[in-house]
């Protein structure tokens, strides 16, 4: 393995998944890790990093997908710290430096919906697109816009899932559990919205529940929403609570109503259902989004594990890309969207 080995940690709000490779599509080794208090969880983390380089060969760089809000301006001095999210005891958590201070690698750091998101542009459901809206609903809802296979970010990265809805007509008594929103969208329409509501997960609920419409209406807003403000070529929804099967479909014939013919490339069942897409990656899009990022950051070396069409590395040294339609750097937000650089 003289390329050198990339590792990819996938961190969530219940679980950390951790792997090492020579390649995001070639994990060697992987393990799991319940997320915990901070300094335990990356204690469990960077063990198993530093035993798979005893074991299998040194780590080039890391790339991290993780929950959030991120700090994600290089020029800030915390840049890769997790900031004003809900969890107990990861606010202003430094997830970056811990990873850079423990193994003294490179480090590239972006949110999991867009780790998930490049990894489903670039191998799985987005494929051939030159844009693709990532979206996942679980225990908190996060989007992220996928542009010629770059996450799109700006002053800083997107908030989909805190966006305002309009109530459904039959969800008028529940306050929403959203600390910050209350009745935003992830405080109407994640896992944890339905255990407050009922006392009990999605899954337990009998098909003829008033929640199920409900939480098809709100994420039907949520896909008008990004259509009509981005107009991306397909949006991919994912996460827990669409891992039942008839919540997707309810969704599309949701969208359908709202949408009321106004977008009318999307005014047909059919249209429809090839844009609202389920994932191609399924539960392994955060690690390989990770590996991705491990792999931009570790730029100077062929991606045969990409395809002939995807190329290798310019003079400079910077990447031709992930894909066909990759474009440098630069080119796609403000300067403030770097996910990387040397260890400190």
């Amino acid at each position: 393995m003289s390329g050198g080995l990339i590792a990819g940690v996938e961190a969530g709000g219940t679980k950390f998944v951790c792997g090492v490779g020579p390649s995001p599509t070639e994990i060697l080794r992987t393990c799991r890790v319940a997320t915990t208090d901070p300094e335990s969880t990356l204690d469990q983390v960077t063990d198993f990093l530093k035993t798979a380089q005893v074991e299998l060969g040194p780590i080039s760089s890391i790339g991290v997908a993780s929950f959030g809000p991120l700090d994600l301006d290089p020029t800030s001095p915390t840049w890769g710290c997790i900031t004003t999210t809900p969890k107990a005891g990861w606010s202003g958590f430094d997830l970056r430096g811990a990873l850079v201070h423990a193994l003294d690698r490179p480090v590239a750091i972006d949110t999991d919906v867009a780790g998930a998101g490049l990894s489903e542009w670039t191998l799985g459901a987005g494929q051939g697109l030159g844009s693709l809206a990532y979206v996942t609903v679980g225990t908190g809802i996060g989007g992220a816009l996928i542009v010629n296979g770059r996450p799109l970010h700006g002053l800083g990265h997107s908030e989909m899932g805190h966006i305002p809805v309009r109530r459904h007509p039959d969800d008028a008594a529940f306050a929403g559990s959203c600390p910050y929103h209350g009745c935003c969208l992830e405080g109407l329409a994640s896992g944890p919205s339905v255990i407050a509501r009922y006392g009990v997960p999605l899954s337990d609920l009998p098909a003829s529940a008033p929640i199920w419409s409900m939480l098809a209406d709100y994420l039907a807003q949520l896909c008008l929403s990004i259509t009509l403000i981005s107009a991306p070529e397909r949006i991919v929804l994912g996460g827990g609570v669409l891992s039942n099967p008839a919540l997707l479909p309810m969704t599309r014939r949701a969208f359908l109503i709202q949408n009321n013919g106004y977008v009318a490339h999307l005014a047909d069942a059919g249209a429809v259902e090839a844009f609202l897409a389920p994932p191609g990656l399924a539960d392994r899009a955060g690690l390989i989004g990770a590996m991705l990022l491990a792999d931009e950051a570790f730029r100077i070396r062929p991606r045969p594990w990409l395809g002939s069409t995807h190329g290798e590395t310019e003079g400079s040294g910077h990447p031709v890309g992930v894909a066909r339609h990759r474009m440098p750097l630069d080119a796609v937000g403000s300067g403030r969207q770097g996910r990387f650089q040397d260890p400190d």
